[in-house]
């Protein structure tokens, strides 16, 4: 039924998989749409309680891909071959054509969302996962926002709720990877345990609180979702991903995709993130282990 994901349900727990393994399930279209699709089923469907959102392959989401730009979305955002910055505003605002404000129906859904991470979790895809209500991941996952160095701003803005302002302020301004122990440990997630059990870990999860009347899991999560939201978090959703319109336009910005399509994108993340020695330019027992795989 899809194109991007895959959708199962198994007793009162709905799995919604991200499936482009071979490009580290990396966001493209239609992928945003078929999302805020299955976050709908799930939540109309009367016997699913708990949702589990997961990636296949190697990854959970290495985020939006811009191997070629962002021709996906061109038609989105260009007029006549150009960056058209009212086309762009319109897609980063409007909730019809916002991608990140259709993954925030995993933040809107009022039954519990559960982000199985393992693998990459950046960008785009980090900013969907920090917004489940509970996020696992394996030990060797790493989460981050690369973006914070060149090309791109915090979309969601769970990275800023998630964290105290000192962290919010680090991540913000390095962009640095994160492992699953060290983001739990920082309080971006909730628990970080070993691949072989991560997914009976989130099964465990998943049981537990299908246990509990959905009209209660609702409530609860809907009173601690308004203490966020009251913060601001709309403001925050609606600012980002116009300042990340902007971002990806600035000279320096189109540099980089020019060096990314003539070269490859090896070699200009390579030239952003040597400096920091994480993502791709880590040591391999800084990334995740590419033996770890779901697979589906």
């Amino acid at each position: 039924m899809y194109e991007t994901l895959l959708y199962s349900v198994t007793g009162p727990v709905a799995t919604i998989t991200f499936n482009r393994p071979e490009r580290l399930n990396t966001i493209v279209p239609p992928m945003p749409d078929e999302f805020q699709d299955a976050m709908t089923r799930a939540n109309r469907d009367s016997e699913v309680k708990v949702v589990v959102v997961r990636g296949a392959g190697r990854s959970f989401c290495a985020g939006y891909d811009f191997s070629g730009g962002f021709k996906h979305w061109e038609d989105q955002m260009n007029t006549d071959g150009e960056w058209d910055a009212g086309k762009d505003f319109v897609m980063a605002t409007a909730p019809s054509e916002s991608p990140t404000q259709k993954f925030m129906s995993i933040w809107r859904s009022p039954k519990p969302v559960i982000a199985q991470i393992h693998g990459w979790c950046v960008g785009g895809g980090s900013e969907m996962a920090l917004g489940a209500d509970i996020v696992i991941a394996s030990e060797d996952a790493r989460i981050g926002t690369p973006y914070a160095r060149m090309w791109g701003c915090h979309l969601s803005g769970m990275w800023i709720y998630r964290l105290g302002m000192a962290k919010a302020k680090e991540y913000a301004l390095t962009g640095k990877a994160v492992s699953g122990v060290e983001a739990e440990r920082i309080g971006l997630i909730n628990k970080a345990v070993p691949f072989e059990d991560l997914e009976a870990e989130v099964a465990k999860m998943a049981a537990q609180l299908a246990s509990i009347p959905v009209s209660q899991l609702s409530a609860m999560k809907l009173i601690v979702n308004q203490a966020y939201e009251n913060q601001g978090l709309a403001s925050t959703q609606m600012l980002g991903p116009i300042l990340d319109g902007l971002m990806r336009n600035t000279p320096e910005a189109k540099k980089f995709i020019t060096i990314a399509e003539q070269q490859g994108v090896a070699a200009v993340v390579a030239e952003r993130d040597t400096p920091f020695g994480d993502y791709s330019a880590a040591p391999a027992d800084e990334q995740p282990n590419p033996n770890n795989v779901i697979h589906v």
